[in-house]
């Protein structure tokens, strides 16, 4: 199940941890992905959204 937003591709980014002593270990950041159930075409269909994606209204939720 991948954690990518549909309407902008927004996923997981990874780097490092970076310790005191400058010691680098991998990490990952999570985007924000929320599952909505969305009107399309009539159909309600469940996609799963970035929350920026639903702030700036890119989606309409279903009632």
């Amino acid at each position: 199940m991948s954690r990518k937003c549909v309407v902008c591709g927004k996923g997981q980014a990874s780097g490092n941890n970076v310790s005191h002593s400058n010691r680098h270990t991998r990490r990952k950041w999570n985007a924000n992905i929320q599952p909505v159930k969305v009107n399309e075409g009539g159909n309600m269909k469940r996609i799963k959204v970035c929350t920026k994606c639903l702030r700036a209204g890119k989606v309409t939720k279903a009632i």
